[in-house]
C-alpha cells in the first residue's frame, strides 16, 4: 500500500502569507475561510490575491509565477448577451387587409368593427373569425 505524497498547496501558502503581511484585511481573511471551507476560490477572486500578494516584498517569485499559471489555466466566463425582444403576437397582415376591404365598403359593419378592435389590440383572430371576414370579403366583392 503506498501513500499519497501530499501535494503542494501554493494557493493555501500564499493565503497565510497574506495573512501575515496583512492581519487586519477582511479581504484576505474572508478569502482564506473560504478557501478552507469550499477548497477552492474563483477566478476574480485568485486575481485580487495576486494583487495582494505581489505587494509583499518577502514572497517568493515561483509562488506567485505558480498563482499566475492556475488563474491563467482557470477558464474566462462571459455572460451571453441578451437576445432581442421580439413581440409575442405579429399582426396577420392579410386579415388587416381584408379588414379594411370590408369597412371601406361598409364602414358601420358591427362585427367587422369588432374584429377590426380585436386585431387592434393585438388578440390573436381565431380561424372562425378569419373565415368569417373571408366570408364578409366575397360578399364585398360581389
Amino acid at each position: 500500500m503506498e501513500k499519497n505524497k501530499p501535494q503542494l498547496d501554493i494557493v493555501n501558502e500564499i493565503l497565510e502569507e497574506c495573512i501575515m503581511a496583512y492581519p487586519v484585511s477582511s479581504f484576505i481573511i474572508s478569502l482564506y475561510k473560504q478557501y478552507l471551507q469550499r477548497g477552492s476560490l474563483s477566478k476574480k477572486q485568485l486575481q485580487g490575491l495576486y494583487g495582494k500578494a505581489s505587494e509583499i516584498k518577502d514572497l517568493s517569485s515561483g509562488k506567485l509565477a505558480t498563482l499566475e499559471a492556475l488563474i491563467k489555466k482557470m477558464p474566462n466566463r462571459f455572460k451571453s448577451e441578451l437576445p432581442e425582444n421580439k413581440p409575442l403576437y405579429e399582426k396577420d397582415a392579410a386579415a388587416g387587409e381584408m379588414i379594411t376591404e370590408i369597412l371601406n365598403k361598409y364602414p358601420q359593419h358591427k362585427r367587422v368593427l369588432f374584429l377590426q378592435s380585436k386585431f387592434d389590440n393585438n388578440e390573436t383572430l381565431t380561424a372562425a373569425e378569419i373565415a368569417e371576414l373571408k366570408k364578409f370579403q366575397q360578399l364585398v366583392r360581389k
